[in-house]
């Protein structure tokens, strides 16, 4: 079935959130376009462009030409959307008990959308052929917290992850210890982008991250993808 689509978990009166899959032809007003896929994206009409995997960009009256599986994600109304937790989302200390109990972060109900096979190496960038695939349990989720938050350096996950900017400006961050004066590398978030993995394979269903957190520059908005094995 051609453009099958349903709303995603998260979606509401604030935030536009829309899964489709086996796309085609779909014109897109105006939202954030995630490649939830490990195969291109390809996007317009007389001037087709590709959009790799799991990697996203910013349609305005633009057309997805053909893709396997995207999100569409769009904050539609900014006022009071700092009000999520009041809206069903989890304050993630009430999840981690180790977690900074100044630390607003909140985390929306997850979405399991559906199984990808990729090859792990392949999703980090440490090769370029599926010389070993294997399947995944797909996982969404969205994060807010506002401006000038800390999203709290960690490196434990049991899954393979990226993010998109969908509201706001952030930073992805690498640290060589748990220590924010141990910065080594910033990757900004603009809305719109999805940063690189940021983890190694080192055994089977092993991942290896380097300290890392998000830290939030304005009031944000970003998207967790998850592959789980």
């Amino acid at each position: 079935m051609e453009n099958k689509i349903r709303d995603l978990a998260f979606a509401d009166e604030f935030i536009y959130a829309k899964l489709i899959e086996n796309v085609v032809d779909h014109d897109v007003a105006d939202a954030i376009v995630v490649n939830l896929s490990p195969r291109p994206l390809v996007t317009g009409d007389e001037h087709p462009a590709i959009v790799p995997a799991w990697k996203s960009t910013w349609l305005r009256g633009g057309r997805i030409k053909s893709a396997e599986r995207v999100a569409l994600l769009k904050v539609k109304r900014a006022t009071n959307l700092g009000g999520a937790m009041f809206r069903g989302w989890d304050w993630l200390g009430n999840r981690i008990r180790s977690f900074p109990r100044d630390t607003p972060l909140f985390i929306s109900k997850q979405d399991e959308v559906g199984s990808v096979t990729t090859d792990p190496r392949v999703f980090t960038n440490e090769r370029t052929a599926h010389e070993a695939p294997q399947s995944f349990t797909l996982k969404l989720n969205l994060w807010w917290s506002p401006g000038d938050t800390d999203c709290f350096i960690h490196h434990e996950h049991p899954f393979l992850e990226t993010h998109t900017q969908i509201h706001g400006s952030g930073r992805m961050q690498k640290f060589k210890q748990r220590d924010p004066s141990t910065l080594y590398e910033d990757v900004v978030m603009p809305v719109g982008y999805s940063h690189d993995p940021f983890c190694r394979v080192t055994g089977k269903n092993e991942w290896t991250y380097p300290w890392h957190r998000y830290y939030a520059d304005t009031d944000s908005v970003w998207l967790a993808v998850e592959l789980h094995p």
